[in-house]
Order: C-alpha cells, then sequence, then structure tokens
C-alpha cells in the first residue's frame, strides 16, 4: 500500500522555521498580498492560501467570476471555487490560469474558509448543493499544511438524487506545456521555460483515497470521496520530485553547472531521463538545483545553447544526497550592437538563418521575444544571443522605414561573433505615425504571449501607437512599456477587444479597475449595436472614444442578418455606432481581386468560401456608408501571428512616439486620415492639400499627389487608382507599362496624376508589389509571404458642387447575400466571368 505524506521526512528535518499555514479573504485593503506572475488572476474577494513554501489562490463566489475570457466559455463556463494561481512563496511567478477539479465550473453555492482544521493546517472549500446542481451534491476542498510545496485538492460527489450519475473524474487545467505522465505523476512545463516554473499532481493512494476511475458511476444515494497532490516549483523536474517523494522511494540530487572558469551557468536546461519519459530542471542564478528523484539509474543531460552537451549516468539512493558538477564547454554566440544614425541604440529583431548546411536554430517557443524559433526581438540594440556552432546569415530590422543588415558569420565553438551596425531611416513620414490598433498577450486568455513579449515584439516591429485591447479586459500596456525603457518607442492607451460569438469591438479609451473582474469591462451582447451604444457610453461618453469592428462579417452585419441569403439590411443603423472597421487583419491586401467572395482550399484539401471585405467596403463606400478601413496584426503570438505585417499610419502633429496624444489620433482616425499599409509609405491628396477622408471640390477632374516610398527590402511594382471602387484602366500603372514612372531607390513611385471625372467620385490609391514579398523582413514567420500593399481611406470629390453624393454602383455583383455553399459561390464568380 502507498502511503502519501506531505512533507517527507528527511525534507521536513531541513527546515529551520515555518510560516503557518493560513487562509484568508482578500479585501481592498489587502491586494498587495495577491502573488503576481504571468497568469496571476486574483481579484478582491478571492482567497489567498499560504505558507513558508508556496501561495495559492481561489476564486470567490461572484458574478461572472472567470480567471480570463476563455476559462471558460458560454453561458455556463464562470469558474468561482477553483485554483486560479499556484506559486512558490515571494515568487512572483505564476504560470496557470486555473486548476479546475474534476473540471468544476458554473455556478457554486459558495466558497469558504474551512473552519476547525488542526494546527498546522489552512483550506478553502468550494460547495454545489445538490439543490442547484440537478441532485449531485459536489465539494472541493484546498488544503496547505506547515512547508508543503503544494495542495491537497479533496472532491466529495454525492448523489442525493433517485437516479444513478456518470461523472468524468479528469480535472482541467490550463495553460502549460503537458510532458506527460511520469511513473503515475502528470507533470507540466510553464508555456515558456525561461520562466522557470513547473507543476505535477497525481492521485492520492492510501488508507484513506483512491485514485477514481475515468468515469464514476454513481448510483442514487451514494458518495465518494478521492483527493490528489498538485506541487508547484521552480522546473517541472522539481515539482515532480515533490510528489514523487510522497510515493515511492526517493533521494536527492544536486547540481552545479559551471563554466570552465568557475562561472555559474543560469540559463541552462537539465534534462532528467526516467525510463521512456525527460523532464526538464532549470537550475537558479547561481547555476545550481536541487531535485528529489527516485531511487534508481537516471540519465542527466545539461543543455544550453551553444555549449556542447554534458551527459551523466547517476545513481539515487533513497534517503541520500547525490551530487553532481556539470563543466560546460565555452559559449558560442553573436553580441550585437545596433543604432540608428543618432547612435541611439534601438529596439530591433534579428533572424538567424542557417546555411551552408546549418540548421536554423530553435531558440524557443513562438510567444516570446526573446528567442521565437529562429528570431530574436530585443528591447534594445545591445543584446547577446547564444547559437550552436555554424554558418549563419544574420539579419536585422527595426521595422518597415528604416534600413536592414544583413550579415553571414562563421561560428566556431567558443566563439562571440559580432554584428555591429546602423539602421537608417530610409522612408520619411513627417506627419504620419505608425499604428496598429489591435494586439493581444496572455490577460485576453486566448494566448499565452507574455506582456512584455507583446510590448517588445510592437517596438522592435516600429510600432509607434498600440491602444491595448486584451479580450473582455480593461488593461493598460503603459507600465510594461515603461519598466522595459521603451516610453521614446512606443505609446498606447488604456482600452479593450468586446468578444463574443459574433461581432469583436475595439473601443478607447478607458480607466482600468484593477483587481476587479476583467479590469472593470463591460459585458459583450449578441447585438452588435448594443455593444456600440455600451461601448461609446461606458464610463462616460466621450466623443473622441474610437469604436471599431475587428475582422467583421460584412454580410451579417450590414446586408443579411439572418444568413438566408436575403438583403435584410443587416444590424439596421450599425454604421452610424462605430467609426471604423477592419479591411485587413493579417492576410495579404485583396482589394484588386474584383470579387465579393473567394474559393480557397483549407489545410485538408476541403474547398472552402470567404468574403472579401475590401471589395464589399468599396461597395459599402458607394452606398453611403462612411467607414473608415483599418489594417491590423491581431497577433497572438510573436512568431507567426505576431506583429509587424500590417499596419496604419495616422496622422499626428509629432512624430515623437513618447508625445504622441491618443485623443489626437483617435480624431485623426474619425477624419479618415488612415493609411493602411503591409509595406509601402505612401502619401496620397489632392495637389491642394485634400487628405484621406478629406473632400475635394472641382469641377471635371481632381489632380492627385501620389508618393510611395520603402525600405530596402521592401518593393513595389503597381499603382493603381480606384474611382468610386473601379480600378480604372487608364488610372492602372505598372513597372511594365510605365517604366519611367517607378524608381529604384527610396522613393519608388511619385507622380502628379490627373483623374477625369464625370460625377462625384471617392478616390482611394492603391500601392502594390504583386511580384514581391516580405521575406527579408520577416524570414521564415508567415508574414513572410504578405505582399507589400499600401492604400489610403478614400477622398471624396464633389463635382457638381452639391456636396458629395455616392453612387451607388455595387461594381458588377449585387450587394452581399450570404452564399449557401461553395457552389453557389462559383456559380456567382463565374457568372461575373462569363459576363
Amino acid at each position: 500500500m502507498k502511503r502519501f505524506l506531505i512533507v517527507p521526512l528527511f525534507l521536513a528535518l531541513s527546515f529551520q522555521h515555518t510560516l503557518a499555514a493560513e487562509a484568508f479573504e482578500v479585501g481592498p485593503g489587502q491586494v498587495g498580498e495577491f502573488p503576481g506572475g504571468k497568469e496571476a488572476d486574483g481579484i478582491v474577494g478571492d482567497f489567498i492560501l499560504r505558507n513558508d513554501t508556496v501561495e495559492a489562490v481561489i476564486s470567490h463566489k461572484t458574478e461572472r467570476r472567470r480567471a480570463n475570457m476563455s476559462t471558460f466559455y458560454g453561458v455556463n463556463g464562470i469558474t468561482p471555487g477553483c485554483l486560479y494561481d499556484l506559486t512558490l512563496r515571494g515568487a512572483n511567478n505564476d504560470q496557470i490560469t486555473i486548476f479546475a477539479p474534476s473540471a468544476q465550473q458554473g455556478n457554486v453555492s459558495y466558497v469558504r474558509i474551512v473552519p476547525g482544521l488542526p494546527a498546522g493546517q489552512a483550506a478553502v472549500e468550494t460547495v454545489v448543493s445538490a439543490a442547484n446542481n440537478d441532485g449531485l451534491y459536489k465539494r472541493h476542498e484546498y488544503r496547505l499544511r506547515d512547508g508543503a510545496h503544494g495542495l491537497l485538492i479533496l472532491t466529495e460527489l454525492r448523489n442525493e438524487s433517485q437516479e444513478s450519475k456518470t461523472i468524468k473524474s479528469a480535472d482541467r487545467w490550463t495553460t502549460v506545456t503537458g510532458l506527460g505522465v511520469v511513473n503515475g505523476i502528470t507533470v507540466s512545463d510553464a508555456i515558456d521555460p525561461a520562466d522557470k516554473a513547473g507543476y505535477a499532481f497525481a492521485w492520492i493512494e492510501n488508507g484513506e483515497f483512491q485514485a477514481p476511475p475515468k468515469e464514476i458511476k454513481l448510483a442514487a444515494g451514494a458518495r465518494i470521496t478521492y483527493a490528489r497532490f498538485l506541487a508547484v516549483g521552480k522546473s517541472p523536474a522539481e515539482a515532480f520530485g515533490w510528489v514523487a517523494a510522497n510515493r515511492e522511494p526517493t533521494g536527492v540530487l544536486s547540481g552545479r553547472l559551471r563554466t570552465r572558469e568557475g562561472q555559474p551557468i543560469p540559463g541552462a536546461r537539465v534534462d532528467v531521463r526516467l525510463g521512456d519519459h525527460t523532464i526538464p530542471a532549470y537550475p537558479d542564478e547561481r547555476g545550481d538545483f536541487r531535485l528529489s528523484l527516485p531511487a534508481g539509474i537516471s540519465v542527466v543531460t545539461v543543455r544550453a545553447m551553444g555549449r556542447e552537451n554534458f551527459e551523466r549516468s547517476v545513481k539515487i539512493v533513497e534517503g541520500e544526497q547525490t551530487e553532481l558538477t556539470a563543466e560546460l564547454s565555452d559559449e558560442s554566440g553573436i553580441a550585437f550592437k545596433i543604432v540608428d544614425e543618432l547612435g541611439r541604440s534601438v529596439p530591433c529583431k534579428a533572424q538567424f538563418l542557417g546555411i551552408n548546411g546549418t540548421q536554423s536554430p530553435n531558440l524557443g517557443p513562438q510567444n516570446r521575444a526573446h528567442g521565437c524559433v529562429d528570431q530574436y526581438f530585443s528591447e534594445t540594440g545591445s543584446f547577446h544571443v547564444p547559437l550552436p556552432p555554424g554558418e549563419y546569415q544574420v539579419i536585422v530590422t527595426y521595422g518597415m522605414e528604416y534600413s536592414h543588415i544583413a550579415r553571414k558569420l562563421k561560428l566556431r565553438g567558443g566563439e562571440t561573433g559580432i554584428v555591429s551596425g546602423t539602421l537608417t531611416r530610409l522612408v520619411h513620414s513627417p506627419g504620419w505615425i505608425s499604428a496598429d490598433f489591435h494586439n493581444h498577450s496572455t490577460p485576453s486568455g486566448d494566448n499565452t504571449c507574455g506582456t512584455d513579449d507583446r510590448v517588445i515584439s510592437l517596438a522592435a516591429e516600429q510600432i509607434e501607437f498600440a491602444p491595448t485591447t486584451e479580450h473582455n479586459r480593461i488593461y493598460d500596456w503603459r507600465p510594461h512599456i515603461e519598466k522595459l525603457g521603451l516610453s521614446e518607442y512606443l505609446n498606447t492607451v488604456s482600452g479593450l477587444e468586446l468578444t463574443g460569438s459574433g461581432a469583436h469591438f475595439n473601443a478607447f479609451p478607458y480607466s482600468p479597475e484593477p483587481r476587479t473582474q476583467d479590469g472593470g469591462a463591460p459585458v459583450w451582447n449578441q447585438d452588435p449595436r448594443l455593444n456600440a451604444i455600451t461601448l461609446r457610453d461606458y464610463q462616460g461618453f466621450r466623443p473622441d472614444r474610437w469604436i471599431q469592428i475587428n475582422h467583421p462579417n460584412l454580410v451579417e452585419n450590414f446586408f443579411d442578418r439572418n444568413g438566408d441569403g436575403r438583403i435584410d439590411g443587416g444590424f439596421m443603423g450599425l454604421g452610424n455606432m462605430i467609426d471604423g472597421f477592419e479591411t485587413q487583419n493579417g492576410n495579404t491586401a485583396k482589394i484588386l481581386s474584383g470579387v465579393p467572395f473567394e474559393v480557397y482550399k483549407d489545410s485538408n484539401g476541403k474547398e472552402q468560401f470567404v468574403a472579401v471585405r475590401e471589395f464589399i467596403w468599396l461597395q459599402m463606400l458607394n452606398q453611403g456608408f462612411q467607414i473608415w478601413a483599418q489594417a491590423v496584426s491581431d497577433a497572438h503570438s510573436v512568431y507567426g501571428n505576431g506583429v509587424g505585417g500590417w499596419r496604419c499610419y495616422v496622422a499626428s502633429s509629432t512624430d515623437h512616439p513618447g508625445q504622441l496624444s491618443w485623443a489626437e489620433l483617435s480624431r485623426a482616425s474619425k477624419s479618415g486620415r488612415i493609411v493602411l499599409t503591409s509595406g509601402p509609405y505612401l502619401e496620397v491628396s489632392t495637389v491642394d492639400g485634400v487628405p484621406p477622408g478629406g473632400l475635394a471640390r472641382v469641377t471635371d477632374s481632381a489632380q492627385l499627389h501620389v508618393r510611395v516610398q520603402c525600405t530596402d527590402w521592401i518593393d513595389i511594382d503597381r499603382v493603381q487608382v480606384l474611382v468610386n471602387g473601379a480600378p480604372r484602366s487608364d488610372l492602372n500603372f505598372t513597372r511594365k507599362s510605365h517604366p519611367d514612372w517607378f524608381g529604384d531607390g527610396v522613393v519608388k513611385f511619385e507622380r502628379q496624376i490627373e483623374v477625369p471625372l464625370q460625377q462625384d467620385s471617392h478616390l482611394i490609391v492603391v500601392a502594390y508589389g504583386e511580384k514581391f514579398n516580405l521575406k527579408t523582413g520577416f524570414g521564415t514567420s508567415p508574414q513572410s509571404q504578405l505582399k507589400p500593399c499600401a492604400y489610403n481611406n478614400p477622398i471624396f470629390v464633389d463635382v457638381d458642387g452639391g456636396g458629395f453624393t455616392p453612387n451607388g454602383d455595387t461594381l458588377g455583383f449585387d450587394l452581399p447575400g450570404a452564399p449557401k455553399n461553395v457552389e453557389a459561390v462559383k456559380a456567382l464568380l463565374e457568372t461575373r466571368r462569363t459576363n
């Protein structure tokens, strides 16, 4: 029989003193007691459990209690009474979003501190009464003992109905990197190993408890109680050890990682192989680690990027300590010193592409800045990246206005290569700043990108203004920007993305309400008009508040509300309640496609169809809608779905990010002074200075001044003027048809274009690189396949002197109802092709 003790004897003897385990409800004056961390989510009213070793947060019973938007979806998705945070005491390194015992979610009867426990114990219990749960009573208890390295979590189920019930016992926890089940212990790592945290849990099997079956069949009147122990450590291996020490004979492995000169190596990874499984351990800042491991032979491999692996077999003896000192080879890597033309260290991105037989390195997970796949985003121009020996093409960029650095290096073992240089501003954009109105980090709940990582990536891609737009949470990135020293490069304003199963909205500004549910955010509604009204008035009406619809379903929102294929006006009046919507959200621009729908094949090879937002927007402009187009990244990661591919230029009285006014930028955006781009910097105005969004008055032709600049890794080969959304052939200019009009330097195109007009018109200029992509600047990341494109929000032209009147043209297609299927879309497109 296995006996589960909370603290093994030989470890308990090492404690000189302990702080008694305690549990308390957090009031408004105690919010400083909450543990911190990447996934910390405590609010006023929650419960803290802590001893001298660990601290945890249990969510309290309150309306809409969730750790974030994704825990969990649906009406019954709330999670009061669950474990939200668990970290080592004082480490402020919580890495779990939620641990829901037996997938606990939904309303609970109460959450409270358990009274009357013996000295040295504290607990919080969650109870769901049978009366409120279809006859099934549920109780979860989170118990902490003095000196314990984790929580004992008990579950009691009691069937008080007259019918048998089937309940799944599996626990639900997010978001961690699962490493599998080792010796009956479930082990997980932090999403970013650099955060140096790990978790492990196992069912308790002793005279009091037994592991439950996966499906519990509970007869009427029957009862079952089971428990698990959840431990936290500085690594998965350490957490595993705390659990293993209570299940089987264990000893201690104490390790030291040093260079040949005796210096610590805190950035290494120690892989401990136990049978068919490998569990990582991470050394502390002194390069040391200490693990409890099952007795027997274990193989230990020390890995550090840029150094040779160190491998040893070690014998772990029950109740004894085994010592291991690993001396690693000298590190190879590249040191960077990157400045701008003023000599300032600048944020930047480095790519490492293996050449001549060298594999490109894997520097880490996609969601972090400091080493994601084969790229590294830095908040300064001075940084060091360890790399295996080999040959590399190194590319350094700072957004789409600066030059790039490309170097080939041959790196030998133990060598440090040097990449230094100046990134020079080539593209000049006075009076316009680079902005991205839609991005996310881990508080959004649907991703695990650290907020610091998001901020660094924005700055490294030269985004100068990025409102804070986390899902269903009012939040502010400003403290992160200031902490990272990036206030000179990046500005923000607190806002949110209001999200649900229909239209999503970004809006700013709002004031976060710290330590409250969702930071004080409002609740999403199915009718987008109600969301727009709520956001306009929330925390007080502001005429300068910006509201946009994200990745909109234009067919549903504005034409065919119920999706039956018939035009019904959509959500009538919605267009008057918003300022803009996204026509570009990650994909290559299709503004010149000339069709409202496209057919494509998904990853399984199945044909699907998608609406072409750009084309439908052009149709809408012709019907009198005045909703401004936006281009965003909608980034949820750093590599892959990252920032920088799409952005907007917004008119601004200052070119200095630290001095930007969100209110001025909002007013400019509300006036349509926005140019969308995935690379080119496009300047468009009438010759007398009417900008995008403005109204010009002419008699028979408009004179446009068009200028396109590109940095040294971006190019275009076409400029097309759209008149009332139509690409007129007399206003189509390509490198092939007009070679003298295009340049090979920074200025790719600069002309005064006469646009003959016979009626009121809106004018959009599209600069496009049909034969180019963004591969130099984005490398192996998917944004590299975007084609360079820029276009302006329309300039309206009054020809008859009576003010601008839309022409009502639908551009060769009826206004869009929802197609029934792919075949219907094909038939629609074929009809247009035939005609």
